[in-house]
């Protein structure tokens, strides 16, 4: 629809200020519809009107002296030629404000992943992530989805690659980045926010380069073992913590939320089965698993239990701190064992090898095979699935296999070890303090 076309220049900038100056409500014509509007308030303001089929319209420009005469009239051009092209400016204002506020943002997007995705995760792999989503979150706070872009996805994995270290640990915490920053945009495209994944097709290679080379576990030699389980200076609870953990062949995590009830060494059980016996429930790292106890590991467990006094737990928590933030009871943290390894090393200053509690496991696994036992009953006793068809047909549990392996492992542990030296139990001290000061 075109315009009707007038004189146009018919204000100035004195005039403008003049009315500004005064105070008082105008409207004051420029030509071919642009209008300069005074409020009650004191907003200038500049108007475009024009006449649609069967209607009269309106488009607001801007606000004086935000734009200047010359640029209201630059503008009152070009939407002019939208009018005669037969677009409604108003109605397009109207329409690009109605999307930006349907717009999803990043914030709005992570809350929606974390409420439909992130919680139905394993608790590990909710608190990796978590991480991940409050990074997303802080790079691209208030940000749509859609005017998200491949560009910004490397930037902050560029950006935040350089406050990690360059170790296997700080890769795999980029990958996690990575990972989750391309689960979110796929919760979006799911939901038709966004037609093209923005983190798809990104090397993380060509980004930070090569996945370090996975650390080599290690297997400590018979005079090792011999130090360990002397283990002086180490304190009797840690001393038993340790030797459980690798004679049992179980993951730290395993052993740190053991809880009492779930340990048998009662007469009935090891004539029932021919060994005490420890339940483990399934977790994200493994299914539920018996694992049969050899004499020496059913001993070592009596004596974690006569310490643990009235928790719940195998080993309790060690500060009266943690007792009280979790009602009187909780397991130790999930570290104690290997901080307490570390502890041992640093101090006591053993000729041993620098080893975590995951290297008790690589060490189990390679003693027990040159023990002899067979490589699927070793992987059984890491809790290692069979692999392939084997693995998902075979349910038998291999109890007695398993138990003869262990109690071999465990009368090797035996015979490397020297006298013990008992030292009191800060689990216990801790106990006993909560329980003086209620």
């Amino acid at each position: 629809m075109a315009t009707k076309r007038v004189l146009q220049g018919q204000l100035a900038d004195v005039h403008i200020k003049n009315w500004i100056r005064a105070g008082e409500p105008v409207a004051k014509s420029d030509g071919g519809g642009l209008t300069f509007t005074l409020s009650k308030s004191g907003t200038a303001t500049w108007v475009l009107r024009y006449r649609m089929p069967g209607r009269r319209a309106e488009a607001t420009i801007g606000n004086y002296p935000d734009i200047t005469l010359a640029e209201a009239r630059k503008e009152a051009g070009r939407l002019r030629a939208m009018i005669d092209a037969g677009k409604d400016p108003a109605a397009d204002k109207r329409e690009a404000k109605q999307k930006a506020r349907a717009a999803k943002t990043i914030d709005w997007l992570v809350d929606d992943y974390r409420a439909k995705v992130l919680r139905h995760l394993a608790p590990n792999s909710q608190t990796l992530y978590e991480r991940q989503l409050r990074r997303i979150v802080k790079a691209w706070r208030g940000r749509a989805v859609e005017g998200l872009a491949p560009g910004d996805v490397i930037d902050v994995i560029r950006a935040t690659k350089g406050g990690f270290t360059t170790d296997t640990g700080g890769w795999r915490e980029t990958e996690a980045l990575y990972i989750i920053t391309r689960e979110v945009f796929k919760h979006a495209a799911g939901q038709h926010i966004i037609q093209v994944n923005p983190a798809m097709g990104i090397s993380l290679e060509s980004l930070i380069g090569k996945r370090p080379k996975p650390k080599v576990r290690l297997m400590l030699t018979d005079e090792e073992l011999a130090l360990v389980m002397r283990a002086a200076g180490m304190n009797r609870q840690n001393q038993l913590s340790v030797w459980i953990v690798m004679a049992t062949c179980v993951r730290v995590s395993e052993f740190t939320t053991a809880l009492r009830e779930h340990v048998r060494t009662d007469e009935h059980t090891i004539k029932r089965l021919g060994a005490g016996v420890w339940h483990i429930p399934a977790s994200k790292t493994g299914p539920a698993m018996d694992i049969p106890l050899a004499p020496p590991v059913m001993e070592w467990f009596r004596e974690l239990d006569a310490l643990a006094l009235d928790s719940r737990f195998i080993v309790p928590a060690r500060s009266v701190a943690r007792l009280r933030k979790n009602g009187g009871d909780a397991p130790v943290g999930k570290d104690a064992v290997w901080g307490a390894i570390g502890y041992w090393l640093e101090n006591a200053k053993p000729d041993v090898r620098r080893f975590t509690p995951h290297d008790l496991r690589s060490t189990a696994k390679s003693h027990m095979r040159a023990l002899g036992v067979d490589r699927d009953i070793s992987e059984m006793c890491l809790n290692h699935k069979l692999k392939g068809v084997e693995g998902i047909y075979d349910q038998y549990s291999y109890w007695k296999e398993r138990r003869e392996a262990l109690a071999l492992w465990a009368d090797h542990l035996m015979t490397c070890r020297g006298e013990d030296v008992v030292q009191t139990s800060p689990a216990r001290n801790a106990l006993a303090a909560l329980r003086a000061a209620s």
